[in-house]
């Protein structure tokens, strides 16, 4: 239940510099309020006051407000038009979608000499045979009724057949109010049957599992079932709504267990993952190093990033949200780098290869006349573009045949240098052809 405050009637009054004594106008509309309170005597200067949709079910407390020229009730569970009389300034009423049915009250009314516009659409008693000429007949001061101007023929006719429009009046009320005894009792009924089968439903049930099988059953029959409109029904279903608000605001304050992403699972695999949702961009450059590019945002501080780089893996948490990337080769982290571009934001990461050294490619072995595969020394490497020719050391006596005798040459004799450890020369006896020309020189 709501009440009307001092601290609620302040927060209305902003306009008035949250002063309330003199305040002449007040809106308290749509604050569910069940009761009128207060007002009486913390405004004693107020000329307007809005109470429309609330489910207020009795005009009490106004009587003191002398000044009072326009009260607003529409939309509210008022059944009798009653304790007006004391406002003597009253020039307005408007009950609009009220259970006023008793329309006898509206003599009550007869005090309010200025009274000049009073509007009751959507009240039970205006179904009654004869109810505008009843209450134009009632009202002399009446201007206007229900948002139509009183003529004054028509007015002149009321008074004429007041009595046989009054006795028409005063049967449709006393069977209204029958009637409305009759929904009160069944009401009533309906009420203690829907506790004792809560409750019943309560010890053999367990209640969370329950409201949670049932909940859109309960809700889909609650809204379908037909019912009468009465103050009940209404008030009835406002309650429903507020349950379910106050559910849903419990739901609300309870802390949200978030269930931790599986970042990697249990038998050890690292997972892929793009929570911020970002581009990126991972290349290999020719220094066997890795670049991964992660375009973060432009404008986020560095302070909310946070890299973790692994062997086979690279975790970067931005914002709280992970982005984790898993690794076609193993890197170095202790060697890996990270930066920011300072003109696109962009989170630049270097990661070098774990095993990146640089292995030349295999020269092309070239077949010469020289040289053959069982010749080439193991372990040796050749120079790339370059052909290597050896000599079996079994041939080094043989070099100096290599100018024929008895032809001159135009070239300077081949002169060896000293032949290697591995390379030795074998002494020949002189053949018997031998000339020793002086001119040659001697072979060293």
């Amino acid at each position: 239940m709501v009440r009307i405050s001092e601290d609620l009637i302040r927060r209305r009054a902003e306009h008035n510099n949250g002063e309330i004594f003199s305040l002449e106008e007040v809106s308290l509309h749509q604050q569910d309020i069940e009761r009128i309170e207060h007002i009486d005597k913390w405004c004693r200067d107020l000329k307007i006051l809005y109470l429309q949709n609330n489910l207020i079910p009795k005009i009490e407390n106004v009587g003191r407000l002398k000044k009072l020229e326009y009260l607003n009730l529409a939309l509210n569970n008022i059944e009798v038009i009653e304790n007006l009389e004391g406002c003597e300034s009253l020039q307005k009423l408007d009950l609009t979608v009220n259970f006023v049915g008793k329309l006898s009250s509206v003599e009550s009314l007869k005090q309010n000499v200025l009274l000049r516009e009073l509007y009751l659409v959507g009240n039970p008693c205006t179904e009654f045979h004869g109810y505008r000429q009843y209450v134009m007949a009632c009202l002399p001061q009446l201007q206007w009724l229900d948002g139509k101007e009183i003529r004054r023929g028509e007015r002149i006719q009321a008074l004429q057949e007041l009595d046989a429009v009054r006795r028409h009046v005063l049967e449709h009320e006393a069977e209204y109010l029958e009637k409305r005894e009759e929904q009160k009792r069944s009401g009533l009924k309906e009420t203690i049957e829907k506790l004792l089968s809560e409750n019943q439903n309560g010890t053999h049930q367990n209640p969370e599992s329950s409201s949670k099988a049932h909940t859109e059953d309960k809700e889909k029959e609650f809204w379908e079932k037909p019912c009468p409109f009465t103050p009940e029904s209404r008030l009835e279903a406002h309650r429903h709504l507020e349950d379910k608000r106050r559910v849903k605001e419990k739901e609300r304050e309870k802390p949200k267990t978030k269930t931790p992403r599986t970042l990697i699972t249990a038998d050890g695999r690292v997972l892929n993952i793009n929570e911020p949702k970002l581009d990126f961009s991972l290349t290999e450059d020719e220094n066997n190093c890795m670049h991964l590019e992660i375009h973060v945002y432009r404008h986020m501080d560095t302070s909310l990033l946070d890299v973790d780089v692994q062997p086979t893996y690279v975790r970067v948490t931005v914002k709280g949200k992970v982005f984790q990337l898993v690794l076609s080769a193993e890197v170095k982290p202790d060697s890996s780098t990270a930066q920011r571009s300072q003109t696109t934001g962009h989170l630049l990461l270097i990661l070098p290869l774990a095993h990146g050294e640089i292995k030349p490619k295999k020269p092309i072995a070239r077949p010469t006349s020289v040289t053959s595969k069982h010749n080439i020394k193991k372990g040796t490497r050749e120079a790339p573009g370059r052909e290597l020719l050896e000599v079996d050391p079994g041939l080094a006596g043989s070099l100096a045949n290599i100018v024929p005798k008895g032809k001159e040459s135009s070239h300077k004799p081949l002169q060896l240098s000293q032949p290697h450890q591995c390379c030795v020369v074998e002494e020949r006896p002189v053949s018997k052809d031998f000339v020793d020309d002086p001119e040659v020189p001697p072979l060293m």
